[in-house]
């Protein structure tokens, strides 16, 4: 495989890659399986393509909104629009390739009643190539270019679910990857089914009364406990809070507790919360007593928030927030959260920390939005009160039922267009083809936590991971792609297909 350095390749790339992105997507649009073709759906067994896959791979489920989620077992729901009388012989097939992650049990095939329509779904990926399985459901964690189900078949979709970080596969966040993807479930507002608020319960959560009152949080200020607070054990991340924290530490005193940059110690009793993965109350009343939490994302991408950034306000103490560049749109007023990137530098920001934690007046009107008249944020009150999807309500479906019943009922709006087009095309237009873009994911080239990335030492541990990952990612993205434009049925060959673009590229042929 030829590789080339991180500023060699991004400089390449500028204007050459912009190109070909923009006639390869005319390439895609006309020839890629995931385009939606008039091949006839026939009910049936496999297409005579080759065997299918029968491996069954589980889940890997990193920290996620969803090991809080509470599930229960509940009746099938048919929607009010769902007039669907067919039979289970005759409803398309939903396959969740993520077996793991599949939202029902003890089975492995359900029937689910969605709003307008019906559909059967299953982990089972013997049905992989079967002319009925219309869409294969993917987890973006698990997903990898080099695992693909292949050939991909001309009659089906794809759908991603990826309400994790980005760092967890990058994959996704390049062009080619993402617009594999027909229909999409992310934290991006601009995804299909978005999942942005997917750790904010509730608007009542955030309204919830200040665990530790200002006095008592001056006292134990009294008794030797820093301004703030900084908790992590996951410590080589693609956003390098470290590197930044360890800055902030030289102008004032934080009190870092976990793996990484430890200063003090937890508790015995919380040892095992260290990675603030729950809400345990003692692990609560704990960290509530700091006036200011560090809340730094382990990846920066548009609309990714997480509980480092909804708890603190929940419990009634002020994130210092590095994470999403658009947190500001959620927040529920103008003057709730304190974002790293509006100082110059760890010292400009130390500085304003101090002076705020020797001003009680001026520190209580960050929390003055727990009085409901002080909620001003219209956006975030209307986005929880429109979605559909609940988080431990369970008068709401949870986000992975929702998103198999919205893919549900796009593939039978899509399967009877193409039904009526190809019964009378003089009469009926057939179906668009849908096509995810960047705004469905679309994170950033990681940088350095503080400071230039030419500033750091080639050896640097952050700099041999994050942004080697970052471009490799794109390397597999294309790999895939061209293996579905090639209707290759051997992802293995994703390698020799990314030899043959660099080859290409370097030739100037791409």
């Amino acid at each position: 495989m030829i590789t080339m350095s991180v500023e060699g390749r991004l400089g390449a790339r500028l204007v050459p890659c912009c190109v070909w992105l923009c006639l390869g997507l005319l390439c895609v649009l006309s020839t890629l399986p995931c385009s939606w073709s008039q091949d006839p759906l026939n009910v049936g067994g496999p297409v005579d393509i080759g065997d299918s896959v029968d491996a069954d791979q589980g889940a890997f489920q990193p920290q996620s909104a969803l090991s809080d989620m509470e599930f229960s077992s509940i009746a099938s729901y048919r929607g009010p629009g769902n007039n669907d009388s067919r039979g289970n012989k005759d409803l398309p097939i939903l396959l969740w390739w993520s077996a793991g992650l599949f939202p029902h049990f003890p089975g492995d095939t359900e029937r689910i009643d969605c709003h307008t329509s019906s559909c059967l779904v299953t982990r089972n990926r013997k049905v992989q190539l079967y002319r009925r399985t219309s869409s294969i459901i993917f987890y973006g964690t698990d997903f990898r270019a080099y695992e693909a189900p292949l050939p991909r078949p001309s009659h089906q979709t794809w759908a991603l679910f990826h309400e994790e970080s980005p760092m967890n596969n990058y994959v996704l966040s390049h062009s080619p990857g993402i617009r594999l993807f027909n229909y999409t479930a992310t934290f991006r507002r601009g995804s299909d089914y978005p999942l942005t608020l997917q750790w904010l319960p509730s608007l009542g959560y955030l309204l919830q009364p200040v665990a530790v009152s200002l006095e008592q949080k001056n006292h134990w200020r009294r008794e030797g406990l820093a301004p703030i607070m900084y908790m992590q054990s996951h410590c080589d991340v693609p956003s390098d809070r470290d590197r930044y924290v360890q800055k902030l530490m030289k102008y004032m005193e934080v009190d870092s507790y976990g793996k990484c940059l430890n200063s003090k110690p937890l508790p015995q009793y919380l040892e095992d919360t260290s990675t603030a993965t729950g809400e345990d109350v003692g692990f609560m009343s704990f960290t509530a007593r700091y006036k200011f939490h560090l809340a730094l994302e382990n990846g920066l991408c548009q609309d990714y928030m997480t509980e480092k950034l909804w708890r603190p306000l929940h419990q009634g103490c002020v994130p210092v927030y590095r994470g999403s560049s658009s947190v500001a749109d959620w927040m529920p007023n103008d003057l709730s959260v304190i974002l790293i990137d509006d100082f110059p530098s760890p010292q400009d920001l130390a500085k304003f920390l101090k002076a705020l934690d020797e001003n009680d007046e001026e520190y209580a009107k960050y929390l003055q939005f727990k009085n409901p008249s002080h909620v001003t944020n219209v956006g975030l009150m209307e986005a929880l009160e429109s979605r559909e999807w609940g988080v431990n309500d369970m008068s709401k479906p949870n986000y992975l039922n929702g998103f198999e019943c919205y893919v549900c009922d796009q593939e039978n709006t899509r399967l009877a267009a193409e039904r009526a087009y190809r019964k009378a095309p003089d009469k009926s237009p057939p179906p668009q083809p849908k096509m995810a873009n960047n705004s469905h994911m679309g994170c950033p080239l990681p940088s350095p936590g503080f400071g230039d990335r030419q500033d750091l030492h080639i050896n640097d541990s952050w700099v041999q991971m994050w942004p080697q990952d970052y471009w490799q990612s794109l390397d597999q993205a294309e790999g895939l792609e061209s293996l579905i434009r090639h209707n290759e049925s051997d992802p293995a060959l994703l390698w020799h297909h990314i030899q043959e673009l660099a080859m290409r590229r370097a030739r100037g042929q791409v």
